[in-house]
């Protein structure tokens, strides 16, 4: 059911590979509930991914860029303000990668070049994007910027690796530019911890069925899907969350919270039981 929460707005979407990602999602959902916005991703996702079919189901324009070049991202802005017809409303960041993670480097053995390139790739871009948006003026007052974090920026989850550090750093971009494009032009700036979700990415990390089964045990409510955190994302690019700025927001069924639930104890026992068992 759509309530036109983004009628009239225009934005900018980063990241949507294909029907999994949550980007896409986004897409989908801010589409309709009457936004208009750009895609974009870099050259070589858009040739393998499948971004032009979302373009024509959504009415939207593609517009290539690295988002850790500063000249693909003025580009960005400039060529999006102009198919749009004015200033953006909303922008959500939809991007991470770890080379270090893909080829299953501990983090005690990080490669240091791809460790640069993580958070370069996962974390300074947010800047860059902002620090552009800013210079140009970009952002209309009460505008809402989203990007997709994760729980391992606070905790130390096995096999993240340098990833996690992308995202502390993710959020922390978003608190310190949050206060000064808040205070300077009403806009506002937050950070989704997402549910662990079983995107392209998502599915490449080694032992991603056990986290997921893992945290859907341990959640209250369960996981979020991508679909539920489009809907999310829509909420705070609307005007219902106008003064909700400079936060981490968990949307995790509850996991963050959590210490120890049932299902995740009693399989546990069972395991050990198991075990036990095993040495008798």
């Amino acid at each position: 059911m759509a309530y036109n929460l983004l009628k009239g707005k225009r934005g900018i979407i980063f990241g949507a590979l294909n029907d999994k990602s949550i980007a896409w999602k986004v897409a989908e959902q801010a589409h309709e509930e009457g936004a208009i916005f750009t895609l974009t991703n870099t050259p070589i996702a858009i040739r393998y991914g499948e971004t032009d079919e979302l373009a024509k189901k959504t009415g939207s324009i593609v517009i290539p860029a690295d988002a850790t070049s500063i000249a693909d991202l003025e580009n960005l802005i400039d060529e999006t303000q102009k198919i749009l017809g004015g200033k953006i409303d909303f922008i959500l960041h939809s991007i991470g990668m770890s080379l270090n993670v893909r080829k299953g480097l501990p983090y005690d053995k990080v490669n240091y070049d791809y460790f640069q390139k993580t958070l370069d790739i996962s974390a300074l871009s947010f800047h860059k994007l902002l620090q552009v948006c800013r210079t140009k003026d970009a952002i209309n007052e009460w505008g809402s910027v989203v990007a997709l974090s994760y729980v391992a920026a606070q905790r130390s989850l096995y096999r993240y690796n340098d990833m996690a550090d992308a995202k502390a750093m993710l959020e922390s971009i978003a608190r310190s530019f949050g206060y000064i494009y808040g205070r300077d032009k009403k806009v506002r700036i937050n950070t989704i911890s997402q549910s662990p979700t079983m995107t392209t990415a998502g599915s490449g990390v080694k032992g991603i069925d056990g986290l997921m089964d893992f945290t859907e045990r341990m959640s209250p409510l369960g996981n979020a899907t991508a679909l539920e955190c489009a809907d999310y994302c829509v909420t705070l690019f609307s005007d219902l969350t106008k003064k909700v700025t400079m936060q981490n927001l968990f949307h995790d069924g509850g996991f963050s919270s959590m210490g120890m639930s049932y299902k995740a104890m009693d399989q546990y026992n069972k395991g050990l039981d198991a075990e036990l068992g095993d040495d008798e």
